[in-house]
């Protein structure tokens, strides 16, 4: 694959992939609007891993507390902050693993994978980011999370498997709709993608296992060096922004380009 298409892709990906415009949406509409070839599935999971390693870094404190807590919740044992955010981390991925592999099996992912879909979902959520933004208390901190809130989330969560809805969008939007700040809201939204990121990769893994060379492989290292890179970036400049800024430069960007997209579509 050209070494343009693969940085192109890298850094659509990075950027997209926290905050709250969908990476997926994007990526559907590289090819299908640009003309360039699909990147396939291989290089679609070496940015997702990326990702992940940029959201785990970023987030260390936490993970590493996640993963302190990770052993005594295997024993059956909630008694630490740490088995408490992973029990909740654990319990807000349920959803989009279930919804995830219903749509995969069916081959329904496949066919919303439309620009008019995503022309919707982008407008739409977008609207309701808003709303929820501007609607919702800034009362609680996400050391505050609960059970509760973690399987409202991730019923949120699984939302975003729909094309052009995005993953961190809808999870901040339910977040913000529960009464938790800005920052609070994105750095649940963050934490939850770990697993979910995880999850995906490792479903999509599978359908590459076998078809991996040296220069697919030389491909994928390099796409998700670039992905690691550009998602660090969107990470640092989201969560600082947020500390004055809300939400609404993003979702003026997610209708400007939903409508653009259903004039497309329909025209």
């Amino acid at each position: 694959m050209p070494l343009f298409q693969l940085i192109l892709v890298a850094v659509i990906q990075g950027l997209t992939e926290f905050l709250p415009v969908s990476s997926s949406g994007h990526l559907i509409l590289l090819p299908g609007l640009s003309g360039i070839e699909d990147q396939g599935l291989a290089i679609d999971v070496a940015v997702h891993v990326g990702t992940l390693f940029a959201v785990i870094l970023f987030f260390w404190s936490d993970v590493k507390l996640a993963l302190a807590g990770t052993g005594r919740l295997l024993r059956g044992k909630v008694d630490t902050a740490g088995a408490f955010l992973a029990l909740c981390l654990a319990i807000a991925t349920v959803p989009v693993v279930i919804a995830g592999l219903v749509l995969h099996v069916t081959g329904l992912a496949d066919a919303m994978r439309s620009v008019a879909v995503i022309g919707w979902t982008m407008l739409i959520f977008g609207i309701v980011l808003y709303w929820a933004d501007q609607k919702g208390a800034q009362d609680r901190t996400a050391d505050r999370w609960t059970l509760r809130h973690a399987v409202v989330m991730g019923l949120w969560q699984a939302v975003a498997l729909i094309p052009g809805t995005s993953r961190a969008g809808i999870t901040i939007t339910g977040a913000r709709l529960l009464g938790y700040g800005r920052s609070d809201a994105a750095r649940l939204s963050m934490l939850m993608s770990i697993p979910t990121i995880m999850a995906s990769g490792a479903l999509l893994g599978l359908d590459v296992i076998g078809q991996a060379d040296m220069a697919l492989a030389r491909d994928a290292a390099i796409a998700a060096a670039f992905a690691f890179v550009a998602a660090l970036l969107a990470l640092g400049v989201m969560m600082r922004l947020l500390r004055s800024v809300s939400f609404t430069p993003y979702v003026i960007y997610r209708v400007i380009l939903g409508v653009v997209l259903l004039v497309i579509a329909y025209t």
